[in-house]
């Protein structure tokens, strides 16, 4: 399930085009937008009941150009057209997603994913993003519009910066429309199709080497994503969800992989359904690691589930633990004490440079990394005592 969106006259149906062509199955919500008001429909009379037959052709049909000048210019007008337009559309679309294959790639090409909030419905959002010059004079080329009437239209809708903060993947089309084919066949072929035989199978993206990047600024707004979609997932359950590992930790070199510890009362309920609509969602459990065998007596103390990413282009380790359980604890006391402590996290980072280079494989690394931890974590419990921290 993608997300697909953009700012009007950015290129969007260029590219859903070319999923479509790829063999994606497309979901146009432009369309489902036309088809719920279409003649005789009981979304055109509720219309009508809103903005009286002034937004009626001379043929009965909705005359979208007298609305758009209707809903454009008032807030709360556009906002009654959403309450009455969306449920439809949301209806029609469920449904033929429910028709789709069970290998589909299905492209959600929504205008207004950001505005209303969808993004976290998605397995991934796909953002098309054209300078606001380009978008103008495109309006004006294609539409007819005039600056004044285009500039209005495109300040209806979220900006590029909201736009980026929801986006996954952001295909930018200032360029050809060659060049903007080509991003797409590499999405297509690189990501999309991989992700979603990896939902399927209930496969996670397991990075076997070692490789540190340079501290990423968009590490939280990426965790934030997937905090959402892991919220939606779970729904109703209300359950917390932290940034942990080093990729929390700002300025600190890190593996590109972004860790997630969600909070749960008991094993018993990380093995239930719960486990089920992580996998749904696109974060598969794990099989086969330690916490999954027999330990010595006490140990379970520190067990845990650990659910991956099914998405080949963002890596996740997604830890279940227990609240209160001394691994939920170290978790995030670790967190916080290298946040508090710049000595602590110069000296963290210089570890895991050696240990990089000399253990590149992720098990070895993970091992070597023990000692450091083990001394670290005293270090660590006398600062909360100072301090006066709490999870």
């Amino acid at each position: 399930m993608v997300g697909l969106t953009g700012g009007i006259a950015s290129g969007k149906s260029a590219v859903s085009a070319r999923l479509a062509a790829l063999g994606a199955v497309v979901i146009d919500s432009d369309r489902l937008s036309r088809e719920v008001v279409a003649p005789g429909s009981g979304g055109l009379a509720e219309i009508v009941a809103a903005f009286s037959d002034q937004v009626l052709g001379p043929d009965g049909a909705l005359d979208r150009a007298a609305l758009g000048a209707v809903v454009f210019a008032d807030e709360a007008a556009r906002r009654r057209l959403e309450a009455i337009t969306h449920p439809r559309i949301r209806a029609r679309s469920a449904a033929l997603v429910a028709a789709a294959a069970p290998d589909a790639v299905v492209v959600n090409d929504v205008p207004l994913l950001v505005e209303v909030g969808l993004a976290p419905t998605y397995h991934l959002v796909v953002v098309v993003q054209t300078e606001v010059s380009i978008r103008l004079a495109r309006l004006a080329r294609g539409r007819g519009m005039d600056r004044a009437e285009a500039e209005r239209r495109i300040a209806t809708q979220a900006d590029d910066a909201r736009r980026r903060a929801a986006a996954d993947v952001v295909l930018s089309n200032d360029g050809t429309l060659d060049e903007l084919h080509a991003a797409v066949d590499r999405l297509w072929r690189d990501r999309l199709l991989p992700y979603e035989a990896n939902v399927r199978d209930g496969r996670a993206v397991r990075p076997e080497r070692v490789r540190l990047t340079d501290p990423d600024p968009t590490w939280p707004q990426q965790y934030a994503r997937l905090a959402a979609r892991i919220r939606h997932a779970i729904a109703p359950a209300d359950l917390r969800i932290d940034h942990i590992g080093s990729t929390a930790v700002s300025g600190l070199a890190a593996k590109d992989v972004i860790d997630i510890q969600l909070t749960v009362s008991n094993l018993a309920e990380a093995d239930g359904s719960l486990a089920d609509r992580l996998a749904t969602a696109g974060f598969p459990r794990v099989p086969g690691q330690w916490w999954d065998t027999p330990r010595p007596a006490g140990s379970d103390r520190w067990e845990k589930r650990l659910h991956g990413s099914a998405d080949p282009g963002r890596p996740v380790n997604l830890h279940l633990r227990p609240e209160g359980s001394p691994g939920w604890r170290y978790a995030l006391l670790m967190r916080d004490h290298l946040r508090a402590d710049p000595d602590q996290r110069a000296a963290y980072l210089a570890v895991k440079r050696e240990l990089a280079a000399s253990a590149p494989d992720t098990v070895t690394y993970t091992t070597a990394k023990d000692p450091w931890f083990d001394e670290e974590h005293h270090r660590a419990e006398e600062w909360a005592a100072q301090t006066g921290w709490r999870p």
